[in-house]
């Protein structure tokens, strides 16, 4: 990936253009953000935007969002009121940017806890921060990484009256922010745990091993359901926000977690289309995107492509294109590996188009089932 740099002597001497692997996208109207964590070293800058009106197929500069002056922890300056890492951010209803601040910089070589994480809120209008809360250190555990985030605003009356569901990864449970009263609280449930049976990836002829708790989400407002996977599961999970927003559990308190059903191998991506309650999600090892729709249980392939799929890291619905579905992609389990081909497209970032109106460039065209062996993703229990 390549960045719009400012001319910096130790944040060019820093950069390393092979540890830099993106994790997170959202479309705005006239944008679209850009998370890249410091998984390694030499990221220089970890939440950036590229504009929408692009011409297809061109690979434009990353820019620095709001500005280089939030970013130099990409030249060792590490400041905690700025940014840190960021996996992943979200645009609400009022045209503001959540980004959440994991705080962690180097998580796969040697986990470095650098400041507190934290909840950042800009205004997409002018640019400024609005918002800030810092994670008080009895919500979080030695090893958090915070990594995902839902905006529940179903019963909101302003802007920052909602709801914030945020994925621990490696310290494994899900933390709630109450944005009405400003505070939050831990939610922990086996369910939300890594697998050991399944800490072992296969995509094409590529296997590499990661041990990552909870870090898919997606949320159905008509249902009240969040819906979850950690990395190393072959199955998702449902936990309505009603038992989220009633504050901390009590000791002994059991979460009512449901198993929605299992998948043909691990994922990561998982989204819900807010039109019929479908669940889109992308098994690894199969490189596709399918959609399920839990309470008929009915299943069809709507995407696949050995090439294009390897890792899907995102998928998103937005209203700012329609309801068309983005996807990221970034042949992950190569940069794990330190296997990334220069020469080759490892990152890509397309939408997924309705099957009426079928883009040759610079999109997925859906795929009916008979491209797609069944056996591959229909392994779903119902409700």
């Amino acid at each position: 990936m390549d960045f719009a740099l400012p001319y910096d002597r130790e944040l060019l001497n820093q950069y390393r253009p092979e540890n830099i692997v993106p994790t997170g996208i959202d479309i705005a109207w006239d944008r679209i953000f850009i998370s890249v964590p410091r998984l390694r070293a030499g990221v220089p800058s970890t939440l950036n935007y590229i504009p929408r009106n692009l011409p297809l197929e061109s690979s434009p500069q990353l820019q620095a969002y709001p500005s280089w002056d939030w970013h130099g922890a990409g030249k060792g300056d590490l400041n905690c009121s700025k940014l840190i890492s960021v996996y992943r951010s979200k645009i609400d209803r009022c045209n503001r940017l959540w980004v959440v601040d994991s705080g962690v910089m180097t998580s796969i070589d040697d986990f470095m806890p650098t400041c507190p994480p934290k909840i950042l809120v800009f205004d997409l209008q002018t640019n400024q921060l609005v918002r800030q809360f810092t994670f008080p250190r009895e919500v979080l555990r030695p090893n958090t990484l915070l990594t995902n985030l839902l905006i529940d605003d179903v019963s909101a009356t302003t802007c920052d009256d909602v709801f914030v569901y945020i994925s621990d990864t490696a310290g494994p449970g899900l933390l709630v922010f109450d944005g009405a009263r400003d505070r939050s609280w831990r939610v922990v449930h086996a369910s939300m745990y890594p697998h050991p049976d399944f800490s072992t990836y296969r995509i094409g002829s590529d296997t590499f091993e990661l041990l990552d708790g909870v870090v898919g989400l997606a949320f159905s407002a008509r249902l009240g359901l969040v819906y979850y996977q950690p990395l190393a599961t072959d199955r998702v999970f449902s936990v309505p926000t009603t038992a989220l927003q009633a504050g901390p559990p009590a000791f002994g308190e059991q979460l009512p977690v449901t198993l929605v059903g299992r998948k043909s191998s691990q994922g990561l991506a998982l989204v819900v289309d807010p039109r019929d309650d479908t669940i889109l999600f992308s098994p690894l090892t199969e490189t596709a995107i399918a959609a399920w729709q839990p309470q008929s249980n009915q299943q069809r392939i709507l995407a696949y492509s050995p090439e294009k799929l390897q890792f899907v890291a995102e998928i998103r619905w937005t209203d700012q294109d329609n309801g068309n579905f983005w996807i990221l992609t970034t042949r992950f389990q190569k940069f794990f590996n330190r296997q990334v081909n220069s020469r080759e497209i490892n990152i890509r970032i397309m939408r997924l188009m309705p099957e009426q109106h079928p883009l040759k460039n610079g999109a997925l065209n859906s795929y009916s089932q008979r491209h797609f062996p069944l056996y591959y993703y229909n392994n779903t229990l119902g409700f």
